[in-house]
Order: structure tokens, then sequence, then C-alpha cells
């Protein structure tokens, strides 16, 4: 039985010493490899877990992005916030220095902290890191995935594919027919989603797929100001470009400034995300509004539910995501 089980008997089945599976208990990473792999087997299969009020869960949150840069990160953020500060739990926020997956620091500290959960935000975990987090009892939801993360992985994110097609069909309507995407990294599966939809759109309404108009950089300006001059640099350059991002689409306009374009008499330009400042640019940009804060906020409640043992509606929720119209998009000139 799992209340039964102690750190001596562990060690006595996996052939170690008693100090190690302390260890491997505290995500330490000087554990061979094959050790700790044998030691968490042994946990995962009895249920172990420590009952000492040094180690019970603490009233946080662990909150994990791949990057907290800007708006996109903020509006995440103020949605966890809600939630944590109405629940008189806190928040500790992590960063992985722009890698898709945390270092063996951070499960080190997360073992350590022993949190309530963990929220993964466009970041994912190795099997390795899940089967520890597992092991001990400690519940994690993903927000965007990277990848296609199973059926079995807590996650919330939006309806990506069907936001690259909308935004592509707004474009149509309008009369153009040399559109440009410009995607996200292609690993990442919400990058991949809006480029088909983006191509959808273009094929449903009789239009053949050009690879030269299809471009991939990090959700950035710099990444969207470099793939848009060398769009606009074509021969045939595009009337009109779909951005993976809001900050993409920034340094869209910063393209067309510098090659004396305007916008939106010479270039249609559709963002993503509907940050706060999409209204405020000049002109304001037209965007496919995604429910950052809302996700944020239902992955916070999956999270919590999931740490008091209650059973969830659905473990993988896709909110919808809207056109907001607004001043960067027009009919193609003449």
């Amino acid at each position: 039985m799992a209340q039964r089980m102690t750190i001596a008997k562990i060690a006595e089945q996996a052939g170690v010493s008693v100090p190690t599976v302390s260890k491997v208990l505290n995500g330490r990473s000087d554990v061979a490899e094959g050790t700790r792999a044998k030691v968490e087997r042994i946990i995962q299969e009895h249920g172990y877990r420590r009952r000492t009020a040094s180690t019970a869960n603490s009233p946080m949150i662990d909150l994990v992005f791949h990057e907290i840069r800007g708006e996109w990160a903020i509006e995440l953020i103020r949605g966890v916030e809600e939630v944590v500060r109405a629940e008189g739990v806190e928040l500790v926020l992590s960063e992985c220095g722009g890698a898709r997956r945390p270092r063996q620091e951070w499960i080190e500290s997360v073992l350590n902290r022993r949190p309530l959960g963990v929220i993964m935000v466009f970041s994912d975990l190795d099997p390795d890191q899940r089967a520890q987090l597992e092991a001990r009892r400690i519940p994690f939801v993903v927000v965007d995935p990277v990848g296609d993360v199973g059926d079995d992985v807590p996650s919330i994110g939006s309806a990506n594919w069907n936001g690259g097609r909308m935004a592509t069909l707004h474009l149509r309507k309008l009369g153009h027919t040399r559109i440009a995407a410009i995607g996200g990294p292609v690993e990442t599966l919400c990058s991949r989603m809006r480029v088909d939809g983006y191509t959808d759109a273009l094929r449903s309404t009789g239009l053949t797929v050009d690879p030269a108009l299809i471009r991939t950089a990090e959700f950035d300006v710099s990444g969207g100001h470099r793939e848009a001059l060398a769009l606009l640099r074509l021969r045939h350059r595009p009337t009109a470009i779909v951005a993976g991002s809001d900050l993409q689409a920034l340094g869209v306009y910063q393209a067309a400034r510098e090659l004396g374009l305007d916008i939106p008499r010479d270039l249609s330009v559709v963002g993503y995300d509907d940050l706060p400042t999409a209204q405020w640019v000049s002109p304001a940009l037209t965007t496919v509004h995604q429910p950052l804060r809302r996700m944020a906020e239902l992955a916070t409640r999956l999270v919590l539910d999931l740490a008091r043992d209650v059973t969830p509606s659905a473990l993988r929720l896709d909110l919808a995501v809207e056109m907001r119209v607004r001043q960067s998009t027009a009919k193609p000139a003449s």
C-alpha cells in the first residue's frame, strides 16, 4: 500500500542508498540517469508521497513561460492573477530563457517548493520531468501547447486554424489575391495551425498557394520586420500580409514605412492576438482576437481543480477567436 511505502523500502527495491532516493525525490541532478529512472518507476508504482509538513503542497501556483516578454505575457499573467488572488494562492513566475522546455534546475526548485500545480505557457515538459511531477502528484496544465501534447495532458488553447482562415478570408472578401503570411516558429503547433488555416482559405476561394509568400519568424517585432522586408522587396510583392502575432504585425508596419508604403492604401495588414497596443497604433490594427486572459483564467481553475482532486468536465479546451476589423485593411489599390 502507498501509506506503508517508505524511503528505505524504495531504496531497498531499487538497490540504492537512502540518500540517493532522497536526491531523486528532491529533483537533484547529481544522480545517474539509469538510477533516477529506476527510483522514479518504483515511486510511481507505489504512489509514494511524503506527508510531513515540510513537504506538503504549498498554497502556490508555478507559472512557467518560455520567455516573459511584452503585452502577450502580461495578459496571461493578469488572467492567472485574477484567479489566484480570489483563491488566496500565491503565484511564482519562472522563465525558460527562450527554450521550449525548462532546465533541470527548474524541476529541482519546483520539487522543493511543492506547489499546488504548474501552468506551462507556450512550453512543454520532457517525459522525465512529467514523470517527476506526476510521482509527487503535482498537476500541470499547458497553455497554447507547443506540440500535440496528447489527450491525457490538460491543456487550454484557442482555435488557431480557424483564426488563420478567418484573417485570410477577410482579405479575400476585400479583393486581395496576393496575400502573404508570416507564421511563427515551425516547431510550434499554433503557428502551423494558423498557416494551415491561411492556406485553406486561399484554396477554398480559388487561389493557388505560393510558397514564396509564406515566411516564418519568432513572434516578435524584429522577426516580422525582417520577413516583411523580404516579402515587400519581391518583384511581385503582396498587397496584404497576415502576421502570426500583433508584434510581428508591428514589424510589418516598420518595414512598410521604410519602403515608403502606406497602410492600408498600398498594403493591408492583419495581426493576431489583439493586444492592447493593436488599438493604439496608427492605423489601428485589424487582428484576430485571441482570449489570452480567459485562457489563463481557465488554465488556473483547471490546475486548481486537479490539485483538489476535482474531476474537470474536460481536460482540453480550445476557445473561439474573433476578427477585430480596424483601419489597417482595405481594398487593394487598382
